[in-house]
């Protein structure tokens, strides 16, 4: 009896070490087939609205999946999908919200000085439940009238929301 007992003991320890041993982590991060879907009905989006953008989105680990970039879009409008999509997606929370965080909360400025960070609205995360799985970035809408050039982060956040809405069903 005490001879199986340790056995089985054994058995349990020399699974749970091995169970915990293990190297490797599995993460779910957005396909690049969801990734083009959400760009695309983001840019739709904001065509309907008679507006000219550029899309991106990265998966989970920041590596771009789509850039869209519309006939007509601006120039800066390419990098600054970009750095929307990847300020939402490193801080977890939508690009104008890590904006108004920062502007409130002075230590939180010296952010800004990293590579591809912006306090603009445009930028949201994509998840999979209450997982991050990529994030989508639309730069390129006009503001509202008398605003000054490059403030239309509201439409442009409208237009995101779009593509991660298109996409939501299969993201979970």
């Amino acid at each position: 009896m005490k001879r199986s007992g340790r056995a089985v003991l054994a058995a349990i320890l020399a699974i749970a070490c091995a169970a915990g041993a293990q190297g490797l982590v599995s993460q779910r991060s957005i396909s690049v087939d969801a990734a083009q879907e959400a760009a695309t009905a983001a840019l739709a989006q904001c065509r309907k609205a008679g507006h000219q953008v550029s899309v991106t989105v990265l998966d989970r680990f920041a590596r771009t999946r789509v850039i869209l970039n519309d006939d007509g879009a601006n120039p800066h409008s390419f990098e600054h999908s970009l750095r929307k999509a990847y300020t939402a997606l490193t801080y977890r929370t939508p690009s104008g919200e890590y904006g108004k965080r920062a502007v409130a909360n002075p230590t939180g400025i010296g952010a800004l000085h990293l590579d591809r960070i912006t306090t603009a609205a445009g930028g949201l995360p994509i998840r999979a439940g209450k997982e991050v799985v990529g994030s989508i970035g639309v730069s390129g809408s006009p503001g509202v009238p008398g605003s000054p050039p490059g403030s239309g982060g509201d439409a442009d956040t409208a237009c995101a929301q779009a593509g991660i809405d298109h996409v939501g069903s299969k993201l979970k």
